[in-house]
């Protein structure tokens, strides 16, 4: 064969693998997770990487969904992200300062919803991680190791 009609038949079989590739990746897309394999959480103290596959894995800490996410403890179907409730809402009327999503379960005199008991997302969690840490040995308990720039 001649170099011209080698070079062509390249050509044409890189542009038929191209499209058979671009194809094959649009008509069979990765599925998306039910949960997220991997979340950064942005605080003061640094970036934190929380690898939720670690936690909540049989071959991980075998964490059950209720061990962190605490609201509704009844139903795993209708837990909320974290900050619904943990994301402090600027100072109402009334000069309190709590999360429209609480008050889809408290009543707005429910001791569970006080200005003391609310505590910001980044505090919720840095109380519940490092106590786990800290209680069970299953991470680290030094600021760097978690805590990143």
């Amino acid at each position: 064969m001649a170099p011209k009609k080698e070079l062509q038949l390249a050509y044409g079989l890189v542009a038929v693998l191209l499209v058979v590739g671009v194809l094959s990746y649009a008509a069979f897309p990765a599925k998306t997770p039910e949960v997220p394999v991997r979340l950064v959480y942005k605080v003061v103290a640094g970036k934190v990487l929380f690898d939720h596959d670690t936690h909540a894995n049989p071959a991980g800490y075998a964490l059950a969904c209720a061990d962190c996410h605490h609201h509704p403890s009844y139903d795993d179907d209708a837990l909320r992200a974290c900050g619904d409730c943990h994301n402090l809402p600027p100072k109402d009327a009334e000069g309190r300062q709590v999360p429209d999503a609480c008050l889809e379960c408290h009543g707005p005199e429910d001791p569970e919803v006080t200005e003391a008991s609310l505590v910001n997302r980044a505090d919720a969690f840095h109380a519940q991680c490092i106590g786990c840490h800290q209680d069970y040995g299953a991470g680290a308990v030094d600021c760097n190791a978690c805590h990143v720039q």
